[in-house]
């Protein structure tokens, strides 16, 4: 024999070991036939069914560790997979660069490199689990406005339960003077300016709210709004305002008492 081919029976067992291991991993790992090749036919045939074996597992095992890496952050890819169907339909109506980047923003702010399919996660819980997670990623939004801090807790859920989270860019107008309001809105983040006819800007930040005089007086909209920052608010449908606050009519006072001194004080101007 040659000199390259070792000689197990002489050597330790230490060496011995290691020189099958080494030919083991050789046909499994689908590098090789090991240090050498097949001689006969029975050793040909161990030897592709031994390769055969090997391929398999380590397609198994990419397969698993491939999966395994996905599923550590999962929400992230699912962001990355939905804003490059964003990227190609930006690209397929060749939109402008100024507005590319203005949605990309967004994106970014929106929903921060993560992306859950919150509503059919909290549609699975049961009511209170629900209700106790809405309560807790409200907490500043309530914490920071006075309207809640002094209401009836159950009150407070009940409109909590029904509010939509929504992110506006600066510049955006989020209401629009003379049109039909659908929605009041509650800021727990940013600064909105009130625009109104006598060219006056009122300023509201974190804990305020605004658009509640249109969804009690059911007509037209009184006056702008306009983000100055980014501003992360709720949002609360005419029809959810109306059915919550038909079990809470003193809370509609409180609305009611506020829309009376904003509208005295547009007027006035």
């Amino acid at each position: 024999p040659s000199a390259a081919v070792p000689h197990p029976q002489n050597d330790s067992w230490g060496k011995q070991y290691s020189h099958a291991l080494f030919k083991a991993m050789s046909h499994m790992l689908c590098i090789g036939y090991g240090q050498q090749a097949p001689e006969g036919m029975t050793d040909v045939w161990l030897t592709m069914l031994s390769m055969i074996v090997g391929a398999t597992c380590y397609a198994m095992f990419i397969g698993h560790a491939t999966a395994l890496i996905q599923s550590l952050d999962s929400s992230r890819r699912q962001y990355q997979e939905k804003y490059k169907q964003v990227e190609q339909y930006m690209s397929f109506h060749k939109l402008p660069g100024d507005t590319r980047q203005r949605i990309h923003e967004y994106y970014e702010h929106r929903y921060q490199g993560k992306m859950f399919d919150e509503e059919n996660i909290l549609g699975e819980l049961s009511e209170p689990l629900k209700e106790e997670i809405i309560n807790f990623n409200c907490r500043n939004l309530v914490a920071n406005m006075p309207l809640f801090a002094n209401a009836d807790p159950n009150f407070v859920t009940a409109m909590l339960t029904k509010l939509r989270f929504e992110v506006f860019q600066p510049g955006d107008f989020i209401i629009r003077e003379g049109t039909v309001g659908k929605k009041m809105y509650f800021i727990q983040h940013g600064v909105v300016s009130i625009l109104t006819k006598g060219n006056k800007e009122t300023k509201l930040s974190d804990g305020s709210y605004f658009g509640e005089i249109c969804l009690l007086t059911r007509g037209r909209r009184t006056a702008s709004v306009r983000a100055d920052t980014y501003c992360r608010l709720y949002s609360l449908s005419v029809d959810n305002f109306n059915e919550v606050l038909e079990e809470y009519p003193m809370m509609r006072r409180a609305f009611e008492t506020v829309a009376m001194d904003r509208l005295d004080r547009i007027g006035e101007e």
